[in-house]
């Protein structure tokens, strides 16, 4: 598990938009109300939540200091 400032990917960032997974999934109306993906993938929910409290975004980082 990471702690600390997470590494910004640009790629990785245009990569999660364009996905063909998530064109046939919206484009099919299977989405998931947001904050059940427990119900999808119990695993990946648990590791995402603890990521996202162990880590910080450099970006939103920003956003702090200019707000």
């Amino acid at each position: 598990m990471k702690f600390g400032m997470r590494k910004p990917s640009i790629k990785k960032r245009v990569a999660a938009r364009t996905s063909l997974k998530r064109q046939v999934v919206h484009q099919l109306g299977i989405k998931i109300p947001r904050g059940y993906g427990w119900l999808r993938s119990p695993k990946k929910y648990v590791y995402n939540k603890v990521y996202k409290r162990t880590t910080f975004d450099i970006f939103s980082l920003i956003k702090k200091l200019f707000k």
